[in-house]
């Protein structure tokens, strides 16, 4: 299994690095356009919330991100030091009354984008499953 992993601090100008992650793993793995790109906007979603929401944007916190393949699956796992979430209980961001709210969506994203989303450690470690082949 390979494995690759990348830390950061809480800032969102960081997000820059992650992208680059990304596109590494892009070339090193061949992974085509269309995973490419929901992987792209699934593991940054999860990152810029390790960092607004878990770290509350505390540079002095990090968000540690880890990448391992094995057989015909990608794994991200995005870890913050936050407290972590009740993220059994998320608004419905397509409900009527959250249509307007310019937040919200972020889970869903990753939820719609990824093939398997799964919280551990009281919501501070996301894990986002990718099917390639």
């Amino acid at each position: 299994m390979n494995t690759i992993k990348i830390q950061i601090p809480s800032l969102s100008e960081n997000i820059r690095m992650i992208e680059s992650f990304i596109d590494n793993a892009k070339e090193k793995f061949k992974l085509d356009d269309d995973i490419y790109g929901n992987i792209m906007i699934a593991v940054t979603e999860a990152v810029n919330n390790a960092i607004k929401h878990g770290n509350q944007q505390d540079k002095s916190k990090n968000v540690a991100l880890s990448l391992s393949l094995q057989d015909s699956l990608i794994r991200f796992t995005i870890e913050d030091e936050g407290p972590g979430f009740d993220y059994h209980n998320l608004p419905d961001p397509t409900s009527p009354e959250n249509l307007e709210k310019p937040g919200g969506r972020g889970i869903f994203l990753m939820r719609h984008l990824s093939d398997e989303v799964t919280f551990k450690d009281e919501g501070k470690v996301v894990e986002l499953n990718f099917y390639i082949d």
